[in-house]
């Protein structure tokens, strides 16, 4: 009898861990995610990463007479809620759960603790799909997003409150609404996850990204007159190239091209550095800057380089920006951070610019951030093309 015991126990145990398995299945496939996750504490208790065999081998030797019974039962109702975490909300207080919404707990990526072993599971198509989405932040990239269209938008999160009726908060959600994109409020401790930890401003958009333009997708006409297009070599700083992308809209730039290699993506921090400039202007890419500057100065642009205030070069003339007047199509170079111009760009260049100083320089801080730098150039070519014109 009491080996009938033991296997029916058995039996029913098996029997729950099935349809365990597959209502579990379905909620997985049922829910969305992405790549940001939440802590995995407030998601999925420590004890659901337990080996299931280990748990069964556990519950066996727990079987051994009437007494143990009761405590072979207290193992199987954890083994129950352990199995999958949404059942133990059923029986929480009221309360338990705040810390996180329902929305961002539909977008988790399953994360577990530290050490804990991740359950084996089939990659599904709607995984991969939202895989290729990243979150846009802040208001002007979201509006921008959204309107522009050259992103596949897919879901808008609005921080619950007092903030959400703000002018310009409404304004985006109006955006979305209209075009078929979903509204979810949130905690402000979501969004600040989204976007990790930076500045938000009440929204967060998951989008499809933007990519470097390609010579093939060029549809926009090139101006006959005197256009300048600014190249970048290596610029890595995300905060640098949207702060770039920004005065080159501004100040009327035909186009921005940069390197493919060692250059940061147009990643969401470059879109909100740009205060969302890169959702509306395409940046184009190229895996080899010195073939297009050959190309163009063979249908007649100069290359004009960029170095600092000290820098002398023998074989190539160094001018003040303030005295350069630009008269024809004109590509302006600007190196890295750190490095400046590649040796093989600068032996392109037939004139380099520079920004003289105000003053006396202390060694070490005798140079303008690249951003700076390269509106103070734009500003100073963009002005003699239009006094000359």
């Amino acid at each position: 009898m009491w080996v009938l015991s033991i296997a029916h126990q058995h039996k029913r145990l098996l029997v729950w861990t099935r349809r365990l398995h597959k209502n579990s299945v379905f909620s997985v496939v049922g829910s969305q995610f992405t790549s940001y996750h939440v802590t995995a504490t407030l998601l999925c208790p420590e004890d659901s990463n337990i080996n299931p065999v280990a748990r069964r081998r556990h519950r066996h030797k727990s079987v051994g007479s009437n007494g143990q019974k009761g405590h072979e039962r207290s193992v199987q109702s954890k083994v129950w809620m352990n199995e999958i975490p949404v059942l133990q909300k059923k029986n929480q207080r009221k309360g338990d759960d705040h810390r996180i919404s329902s929305e961002v707990r539909k977008l988790c990526l399953e994360d577990f603790p530290a050490g804990g072993e991740r359950p084996v599971r089939q990659k599904s198509a709607l995984d991969s799909k939202i895989e290729n989405y990243e979150i846009v932040f802040g208001i002007a990239p979201c509006l921008l997003a959204l309107t522009q269209g050259r992103r596949m938008t897919h879901k808008l999160f609005v921080k619950d409150g007092e903030a959400s009726h703000r002018a310009s908060v409404l304004k985006v959600c109006e955006e979305a609404h209209q075009r078929g994109v979903q509204v979810h409020r949130v905690s402000k401790k979501d969004l600040d996850s989204m976007s990790s930890g930076r500045v938000h401003q009440g929204v967060c958009l998951l989008a499809s990204p933007l990519n470097y333009l390609s010579e093939d997708s060029d549809t926009a006409p090139i101006r006959t007159d005197t256009p300048l297009w600014l190249v970048l070599e290596e610029i890595q700083d995300p905060m640098n190239l949207g702060a770039i992308l920004r005065s080159a809209y501004f100040l009327g730039v035909d186009r921005v091209a940069s390197s493919l290699r060692n250059s940061c993506p147009l990643s969401p921090v470059v879109s909100k550095a740009s205060s969302g400039v890169m959702e509306v202007t395409g940046v184009y890419g190229y895996k080899n800057l010195a073939d297009m500057l050959k190309l163009k100065v063979a249908q007649g642009w100069q290359v004009v380089g960029t170095v600092g205030a000290n820098a002398e070069h023998a074989q190539i003339p160094v001018t003040q920006c303030s005295d350069f007047q630009m008269t024809k199509p004109t590509l302006l170079l600007i190196g890295s951070e750190g490095e400046g111009l590649s040796q093989e760009l600068l032996s392109l260049c037939q004139t380099l610019l520079t920004i003289p100083a105000g003053r006396e320089l202390i060694p070490s801080i005798e140079s303008l951030n690249v951003s700076v730098a390269t509106g103070i150039l734009l500003h100073s070519l963009l002005s003699s093309r239009r006094s000359t014109s």
